[in-house]
């Protein structure tokens, strides 16, 4: 049997995995969304609306149309949140929205401006039950994610509330787990800490979000390549933290790079041709999953 998270099973395989937005945040874009080419679907609520309705029927929308070419009952879908990683304190307070959005039955979140390891463990802890031990004690505490969400995410993962509540951990800490959590390394700060969060346990994934970073380093419009050499030591800064911690790296690709991305160490493409880019890059990694 497939793995529910698509993203995760291809990730084991040693396979790289492409991402596009999730486009209409309706149950009818949800319909449309699940014969989708990408690997996971980004849910962008940073900078869009905080709609946990609208996501639940993006949910709900997902089922109804699939299962995907792979098998797989949905997409996998990562949120991105508005909640900050600045400190520990900011994602307590804010905590609750990393449970509602995972009783969506979404299968990711991705952490913006992650600036702090302590931040991180919070963000990790957010997202999983008390009764998940692994990695508890070693360098993460107790998961704070309660009771009542868990019928919801069954449902749309199609599976018994028991097997959710089985299989709702993160992954890689647990080899067994379908959540996939990621963090964005976007600013001077973050990137002053690297190291240190990309190795918290329950992290799968790492990005240096190139438009923020530009931004933090003093250029305002530098979203895209060419990028200046203070851009490119904090990529190369990012990436290597990620090879340390043996997580994903997020980086945009392109049908002329994207061959050269994966060599380099890229396992997560995005990017306005990223569709195109992630045949030529499925080809190249000799990829058997049906897309």
């Amino acid at each position: 049997m497939p793995r529910t998270n698509r993203a995760i099973e291809l990730l084991e395989q040693g396979q790289p995995i492409y991402y596009t937005g999730a486009e209409e945040h309706s149950f009818e874009g949800g319909v449309k969304a699940a014969r989708t080419w990408a690997d996971y679907l980004n849910y962008e609520m940073e900078h869009a609306p905080f709609d946990i309705p609208a996501l639940a029927e993006f949910m709900r929308g997902l089922a109804a149309g699939g299962p995907t070419r792979s098998s797989h009952r949905t997409p996998a879908v990562i949120v991105t949140l508005p909640l900050e990683g600045g400190d520990e304190s900011m994602v307590r307070a804010n905590a609750w929205m990393i449970k509602q959005a995972l009783a969506t039955g979404v299968h990711g979140i991705l952490l913006c401006h992650a600036e702090t390891p302590e931040a991180v463990r919070a963000f990790v802890e957010s997202a999983r039950y008390p009764f998940h031990a692994i990695g508890v004690g070693q360098g993460l505490g107790e998961g704070r994610r309660g009771s009542a969400g868990q019928a919801s995410a069954a449902a749309i993962w199609g599976i018994s509330v028991e097997e959710y509540l089985e299989k709702a951990d993160v992954w890689p800490l647990n080899p067994r787990g379908e959540i996939l959590l990621g963090i964005k390394i976007e600013n001077k700060r973050a990137l002053a800490n690297a190291e240190a969060s990309t190795k918290v346990p329950g992290i799968g994934f790492a990005e240096w979000g190139p438009g923020d970073m530009g931004m933090s380093l003093g250029f305002p419009n530098n979203h895209d390549e060419p990028y200046p050499e203070p851009m490119l030591q904090a990529r190369a800064r990012v990436l290597a933290a990620c090879k340390a911690a043996n997580i994903a790296f997020l980086n945009s690709v392109s049908p002329h790079n994207v061959v050269e991305r994966i060599q380099e160490g890229v396992m997560i493409g995005a990017g306005r041709q990223a569709r195109e880019a992630s045949e030529i890059g499925r080809k190249y990694t000799k990829r058997t999953m049906p897309w």
